[in-house]
């Protein structure tokens, strides 16, 4: 009953940090959201008793990213108001993605899909039992080629990322030779200019 009424706690602050990451006017205050919804996150997966993902949770992605997109987020200058504009004329259609996309994770993700009979692992609170272990059993053979395609998608978003910041960029360069070998001449003219007197 106490662990029921944990994962409730944590679905509910889950459900309303991400409502606010994208309701959230202020960017900074919508990636602090995203930090508490992380943290959550992190919570039920120690209550599923996977500590690998709710640790690797908290490190990679509080720890990393999100450290990350807050120092950016800071250090840009966002104007606000054109964020702002059309939030409202918007709102409908994207409550209809929003409702689509749910009835499309429950139909993929549903009761006959999870729940505690479909996670059963033989000796699961054995004294030699590792979490990472079973993680990398299930993940390189029941789920080896949606993993490949995720990292070739990771790797085609890398390789297109550098190609957009390695453009080439017309930079003006310096020859400290000729700068050393200047002349007065070449830099510097005299105009004699007749002097004018006011009476």
């Amino acid at each position: 009953m106490v662990e029921l009424s944990i994962f409730y706690f944590f679905a509910v602050v889950l459900v309303f940090a991400g409502l606010m990451v994208i309701t959230a006017r202020n960017p900074v205050h919508a990636a602090l959201f995203l930090v508490l919804a992380f943290f959550t996150c992190s919570g039920l997966w120690l209550l599923l008793e996977a500590e690998f993902l709710a640790i690797t949770l908290v490190l990679v992605y509080v720890g990393a990213v999100m450290v990350l997109f807050l120092f950016v987020v800071m250090m840009l200058d966002i104007n606000l108001a054109p964020l702002r504009e059309g939030f409202a004329r918007y709102l409908p259609f994207g409550i209809l993605v929003a409702l689509i996309l749910a009835i499309q994770i429950a139909m993929v993700v549903g009761p006959d899909t999870l729940g505690p009979e479909h996670v059963a692992i033989p000796e699961r609170h054995a004294a030699d039992y590792s979490n990472t272990e079973a993680l990398g059993l299930v993940l390189y053979t029941k789920y080896v080629y949606p993993f490949e395609i995720a990292a070739v998608v990771l790797l085609v978003a890398i390789i297109a990322a550098i190609a957009l910041t390695m453009r080439r960029r017309v930079t003006k360069a310096q020859n400290p030779s000729d700068q050393v070998a200047v002349r007065r001449e070449d830099r510097v003219r005299l105009v004699k200019m007749p002097s004018e007197r006011r009476g």
